[in-house]
């Protein structure tokens, strides 16, 4: 196992994410210059590839904190490639997320990596393995808000600051719901290395649960107004009007056509 976790094969970047990253920066050229007929179709295609391409980051900062944590298997399961192929299974790791998005703009958590724990020593490197994959979250939200915090939004074209602003708001609602201590998300494994043996065995059996439990939560009016609610506020605190990520929203989902007062 050893022999095979070192193979250069194991570490090489997949040409399906290398896929992904070109249509994102080709996407994000055409919205920034206005190149494509529909902007609406280039926000839309930009966002979900960026979207993407976050969540391998996501899933690539868990396998890499653990292989230097001591577990050596994740190089042989394909992990470190960024392939979104190998983060579970496709339809949870890419597909919901993506409906997710489409459906009520939530950046929600997909994929996961199977980190084999008994080869991991320390309750800090447990809790840092399972916090690494939100914290990349929190990095592509402080990347994607700079221009805003920073005042560098002269000649930034309108549907290119819509989408970031758009892109942002998915980063940060994913980094939220990750860091939730809910069983099965990512908070939770932060705090378990923590409690404990009695406490994890009564907990484990609702792990699988534990995301579905927080969507419906979602769906409910009072607890949905609170989550967004907090959510305005962290954009707010950087820089990002409720104006930026409703547009950017709307000319994500093209299809509807596009809201007049955006003015893209």
């Amino acid at each position: 196992m050893t022999t095979a976790a070192t193979r250069p094969s194991d570490r090489r970047v997949s040409p399906v994410f290398l896929g992904i990253l070109a249509v994102s920066a080709v996407t994000g050229w055409a919205t920034w210059t206005g190149f494509a007929a529909e902007p609406g179709l280039a926000v839309f295609l930009f966002v979900t590839s960026a979207w993407i391409v976050s969540l391998c980051l996501h899933e690539y900062a868990h396998a890499r904190t653990a292989l230097h944590g001591g577990d050596i298997s994740v190089g042989a399961k394909g992990y470190l490639t960024l392939n979104p192929m190998k983060y579970t299974h496709a339809l949870l790791s890419i597909v919901l997320p993506v409906l997710f998005v489409i459906m009520g703009g939530i950046g929600l958590p997909g994929g996961a990596v199977f980190i084999e724990r008994g080869r991991i020593r320390g309750r800090w490197r447990h809790s840092l393995i399972s916090a690494a994959g939100p914290l990349t979250n929190v990095l592509f939200a402080v990347i994607c808000t700079a221009p805003f915090w920073l005042g560098a939004l002269d000649g930034v074209p309108p549907a290119f600051r819509f989408a970031l602003a758009f892109l942002a708001l998915l980063q940060v609602t994913a980094a939220i719901l990750n860091f939730l201590p809910v069983p099965g998300l990512d908070g939770y494994g932060v705090i378990e290395p923590w409690l404990s043996h009695a406490v994890r065995r009564q907990v484990e059996p609702f792990a699988p649960f534990g995301l579905l439990f927080v969507f419906a939560l979602l769906w409910v009016p009072s607890v949905n107004g609170v989550f967004f609610d907090m959510i305005d506020s962290v954009l707010r605190f950087l820089c990002i009007e409720e104006i930026d990520t409703y547009c950017g929203f709307n000319l994500f989902r093209f299809w509807q056509g596009a809201d007049e007062f955006c003015g893209v």
